[in-house]
């Protein structure tokens, strides 16, 4: 009986062993199948976006006690590398503005101001461009924004939202309404007012500011603050402002003590609906002047084909451009498109990023090829003659407002597509340049698109379109011949 007993406990047991190993063995299969196909995964994604994506395959997957093959360390060891250097060329890049390099002025419950940081403290490179700042403003729905002047000449662009824009100085009030698309100049000292009167919508602004006082420095003075945000009066001694309001000191303490809410709180519907009513009124009574917005949007684009649409303006189209000197740019790169290499022969160009993804590449005769990654809030400067070129992410289209100084005269060179510079030289300049044949030469820059062209990806795609296409007429051609 004991003999029976024996041998049971020792069946169970042989039992026991295999079961385990059958689920240890469906454990790995199935933490195999969720690698692969997580590496599937990342093989869609954007060619700079899947070191990272394969990379936390790996961590997810990679890391749960189960030995990984040689191979797959290898390439796991291959991918961290590869992410490290990326990340280590884009920190070195003295061209490209990440999110942390937007510093936070100030930043409530309803909205935040973001300025990039001085553009020596960057690289000594970009020392010549001090007198320009970059920045982005968002605020929520029907929020209000404390009035203020700036020391500094500011170009908005309404990246999205609808809002109200007050400019007061010493001899007139201005109040606009304002869209997605709009171009407004605030001259420096102005006292600026802004609402966003939308109930739903944020209202987003991309803006260049140029120094007036020290270079890259740029100061906001508010007058109706109180202890938060605290006002400038409070600056002057009491009986300065006593003289100066013919008011006792108890009744000035008052008026600048009571506002505690911030910079930006929210308003009425009642108080929204007032001041839009205003601006529809100074529209009106300015009609045919251009001190008010220009809509970019609603001119006609300067570039456009199914890869992508470049608006652009300058002093020829709003004068107040003119003695700034500058441009405003919307660009659109479609989902998987890029815009031709090319170089500005005079102008520099501060773009800023406001929706997708992609990555540029500059040659750049200190660094040889720089490039990084784009998404929203991030910037890169395109100084006059490097030749750039943008791509945006397959997933999603690339836009981009950019904001262009010294354009008087200036010359944009494209160095592929249809009308590249390149075919303007002689037969004997592109032989001798290439030392091939002229044919060869012109056969490379034959492009039939302009300015904007199917990127690496759609290229891949086309070829390999092209390729099949040319099999299978191969193919029906050997059936149509062995049918024959």
């Amino acid at each position: 009986m004991m003999k029976i007993k024996s041998f049971a406990s020792i069946i169970f047991l042989l039992i026991s062993i295999l079961f385990l190993s059958a689920t240890l063995s469906l454990c790995h299969h199935d933490h195999d199948h969720n690698l692969r196909q997580c590496r599937e995964r990342c093989e869609e994604k954007q060619q700079y976006q899947q070191r990272r994506c394969l990379r936390d395959c790996q961590e997810k997957y990679g890391g749960t006690g189960w030995e990984s093959t040689e191979e797959e360390k290898e390439r796991s060891h291959e991918y961290n590398s590869r992410w490290e250097e990326e990340q280590q060329q884009q920190q070195n890049n003295p061209y490209f503005f990440g999110e942390e390099s937007f510093k936070e002025w100030f930043r409530t419950q309803d909205g935040y101001f973001s300025v990039a940081q001085k553009f020596s403290e960057k690289s000594e490179l970009l020392r010549g461009f001090d007198n320009y700042r970059l920045s982005f403003f968002e605020a929520n729905p029907r929020t209000f924004v404390v009035p203020s002047h700036i020391d500094a000449e500011y170009i908005f662009f309404v990246v999205k939202g609808r809002g109200t824009i007050s400019l007061v100085s010493q001899e007139t009030r201005e109040t606009y309404n304002l869209e997605r698309g709009d171009v407004i100049r605030v001259p420096a000292g102005t006292i600026l007012n802004v609402i966003n009167k939308d109930s739903k919508e944020k209202l987003q602004f991309a803006e260049l500011a140029q120094s007036i006082s020290i270079p890259g420095r740029i100061r906001d003075y508010i007058g109706m603050g109180g202890q938060n945000p605290e006002s400038f009066f409070n600056s002057f001694r009491g009986e300065v402002l006593e003289a100066a309001f013919n008011t006792p000191r108890g009744q000035i303490q008052r008026l600048f003590g009571q506002q505690k809410k911030g910079m930006m709180f929210q308003a009425s519907e009642e108080q929204i609906r007032s001041i839009s009513k205003q601006a529809s009124e100074s529209h009106q009574k300015r009609k045919g002047r251009s001190s008010g917005p220009f809509n970019l949007l609603k001119k006609s684009p300067l570039h456009s084909n199914r890869y992508g649409k470049l608006f652009q303006i300058d002093g020829n189209d709003y004068s107040q451009l003119q003695d700034l000197d500058m441009s405003v740019t919307f660009t659109n790169i479609t989902k998987g498109g890029m815009m031709a290499p090319f170089y500005n022969s005079k102008s520099t160009r501060f773009v800023m990023i406001v929706k997708g993804q992609g990555y540029f590449e500059m040659a750049c005769v200190h660094y040889q090829r720089i490039s990084a990654q784009l998404r929203p809030r991030t910037a890169f400067i395109i100084p006059a003659g490097h030749p750039t070129t943008i791509v945006a992410s397959k997933n999603e289209n690339l836009q981009m407002v950019v904001f262009g100084i010294n354009v008087r005269d200036n010359q944009k060179n494209f160095l592929a597509g249809r009308e590249n510079v390149m075919n303007q030289m002689s037969k004997e300049a592109k032989e001798l340049g290439f030392n091939v044949q002229a044919k060869e030469v012109e056969e490379i820059f034959n492009q039939k698109e302009s300015f904007f062209l199917p990127g690496p990806q759609q290229q891949q795609q086309k070829q390999q379109r092209e390729e099949g296409e040319a099999h299978h007429v191969l193919l029906s051609s050997i059936n149509d011949f062995a049918g024959f």
